[in-house]
């Protein structure tokens, strides 16, 4: 497990990929728990009009494995996650932020449950809620 927030390692580390080219930031990346937004932008929609789906999902899936990382007992390697549910209730527009915050609701040795909620900020709208589950991988 990590002590402290990491959000800072977390953005450092995610630059070049797909969270750091969505914009993602993170306010806390600590054990048990995550918390960031992206301001949507037009590359976040679908051809539609609509906030992509996908864009939303690369948001709280990353604050849960964020937070899966800062949680993993001591030994573990890493994780990989073996299911993800999405909930979707409404959508953004462009310039309007998306606010996720993960936390964990079952830290066992082989897996990890998590469940996170994405809110459009400026109508203070649930948009997702979501859970995953995350296989926890240790050394052979």
């Amino acid at each position: 497990m990590m002590d402290g927030n990491q959000a800072d390692y977390f953005a450092e580390r995610q630059k070049g990929t797909l969270p750091g080219d969505l914009g993602i930031e993170w306010d806390e990346v600590a054990t048990g728990k995550a918390s960031g937004r992206m301001t949507v932008r037009r590359g976040h929609m679908a051809a539609n009009g609509f906030l992509h789906a996908a864009s939303v999902i690369a948001l709280v899936d990353s604050a849960c494995g964020y937070a899966c990382v800062a949680s993993l007992p001591d030994g573990a390697t890493g994780f990989t996650t073996i299911e993800i549910k999405a909930n979707y209730l409404g959508t953004a527009s462009e310039g309007e932020t998306v606010a996720c915050t993960a936390s964990l609701v079952h830290g066992g040795r082989m897996t990890q449950v998590w469940d996170a909620e994405a809110i459009n900020q400026t109508t203070g709208k649930t948009m997702v809620l979501f859970r995953c589950t995350q296989m926890v991988l240790w050394p052979r």
